[in-house]
């Protein structure tokens, strides 16, 4: 047994330390029964082998298994499975699942191969490492260029509307602009979900695997009320009906072809230009963090003249009395 046991100076409690599988172990048995404690250290050695050939032979698949397990999202990950097959991965390092990006996205851009790739790949093998199945992973991501997101308005969802030619897809419109709600998280969304009398929806964020209470305002609150309660408040078999639907009703208003996440785009957007804070932008539309919500939509306002503002008196009174008032 590579532990020993020891009683430190003035006390009766029996020790052990010692070095196992290349690490330098040392703690209390708890115990002042010789045996009881042998037994203890010789348990507490046997562990630590244990893990250590755990972190050898701890396969892809296994990884993924616990990290589902513990609830995390699915998103992206079949693919990957798909590649990796039964690898160890100790054997798995940056440069391969590098790699592994350019030949399952060819073509793709850096901000695709990170969503798809590497944040995943991350996620699945820093969870392994958590539970000392694995070493952490870093590694750096590609570089991209930050595309400017084309936001729905008001004037668009408008023309949308207009055009739309089932009850529905108007609805569906103006929930994900009015809600910041993605595509699947809309067409998820169940009568039970939704309470009128509190005017608010439970959307579950299939990206972050966990729910939020959207607030309905007036406008949708009007257009789901006047939806056949018989069917699903969306009534599309699939997000490809859905896309038809949309495709059909963009070519019918002669609009510029916007997408479904273009709605989000617009509910972000909107509010930030409303003056409301990126914190609780973040909040409302259901964004990990406030910093991915102004990288994404932060855009500095190029008109050189806002500087007058510091000087602006009437910009200046009407702030005071907004804040008088509350």
């Amino acid at each position: 047994m590579s532990l020993k046991i020891h009683k430190r100076p003035g006390s009766n409690v029996w020790h052990y330390s010692g070095t196992v599988a290349g690490h330098r172990l040392r703690g209390s048995t708890g115990t002042t029964d010789r045996r009881e404690a042998q037994r203890i250290a010789a348990e507490t050695e046997t562990r630590v082998w244990k893990r250590g050939a755990d972190r050898k032979t701890l396969t892809f698949p296994k990884a993924v298994a616990l990290y589902l397990a513990a609830g995390k999202p699915s998103t992206h990950i079949a693919k990957l499975e798909d590649y990796w097959k039964d690898a160890k991965v100790s054997e798995i390092n940056a440069g391969l699942i590098k790699q592994a990006a350019h030949e399952l996205y060819p073509g793709c851009s850096g901000a695709t191969k990170n969503r798809q790739v590497i944040v995943p790949m991350q996620a699945i093998i820093n969870h392994s490492a958590e539970m000392g199945l694995c070493d952490h992973l870093k590694m750096k991501r590609f570089d991209f260029e930050t595309e400017i997101k084309k936001p729905v308005t008001k004037e668009w969802l408008i023309d949308f509307r207009r055009n739309a030619y089932r009850p529905d897809i108007s609805a569906l419109a103006l929930f994900m602009f009015a809600t910041g709600a993605r595509i699947s998280e809309a067409l998820a969304v169940q009568w039970t979900d939704i309470n009128f009398k509190a005017r608010t929806v439970l959307i579950r964020q299939t990206k972050l695997g966990n729910e939020r209470i959207a607030h309905l305002p007036a406008e949708l609150f009007i257009e789901l009320a006047n939806l056949d309660r018989d069917k699903k408040p969306f009534n599309f078999a699939s997000k490809t009906s859905a896309q038809r639907a949309w495709e059909s009703t963009i070519k019918k208003a002669g609009i510029e072809p916007l997408t479904f996440h273009c709605c989000r785009h617009g509910f972000a957007t909107g509010l930030l230009r409303a003056g409301i804070d990126v914190m609780t932008v973040a909040k409302l539309g259901g964004w990990k963090s406030a910093q991915h919500v102004f990288m994404t939509y932060g855009h500095a306002n190029d008109d050189p003249t806002l500087t007058d503002r510091l000087f602006d008196t009437d910009h200046d009174t009407s702030r005071r009395s907004n804040q008088s008032d509350q």
